[in-house]
């Protein structure tokens, strides 16, 4: 068993999404974020396209709600919330945070992704 401190350092489950249907994001970023976390060797889940899957209700995006500390690579946080309520799996509201990869670099998001500290809430605009 860890003990508590040890606990508290655990990295965040991470999830990129491709946006593969509504291409809202800029492909450039979109291929920098993915290429980071591939080459930082970061565990991370890679999901095609958050809005089909709401639109689905797929099960998955109640197992990721679920996860403790997630940070979520995708779109404005507004929306990201609005989806996963949509599928009946609504993000906690202490605890997830999304990195809005429609106004941020690369390098930006995933450096938000991977910093121990986390960024803003998923009420937050980053």
């Amino acid at each position: 068993m860890q003990s508590p401190s040890m606990q508290n350092n655990r990295a965040a489950k991470i999830v990129y999404c491709h946006c593969a249907f509504a291409q809202v994001i800029p492909a450039d970023v979109k291929q920098g974020v993915l290429e980071r976390l591939v080459a930082s060797g970061v565990d991370f889940d890679g999901v095609p396209d958050l809005c089909e899957m709401s639109a689905r209700r797929d099960p998955a995006l109640a197992r990721l709600a679920q996860s403790p500390g997630v940070r979520i690579a995708a779109c404005y946080p507004r929306a990201v919330q609005g989806l996963f309520t949509a599928a009946g799996s609504p993000l906690p509201k202490v605890g997830a945070e999304i990195v809005n990869m429609r106004t941020a670099t690369a390098a930006d998001a995933f450096a938000l992704l991977t910093q121990p500290d986390g960024v803003e809430t998923a009420e937050g605009e980053k």
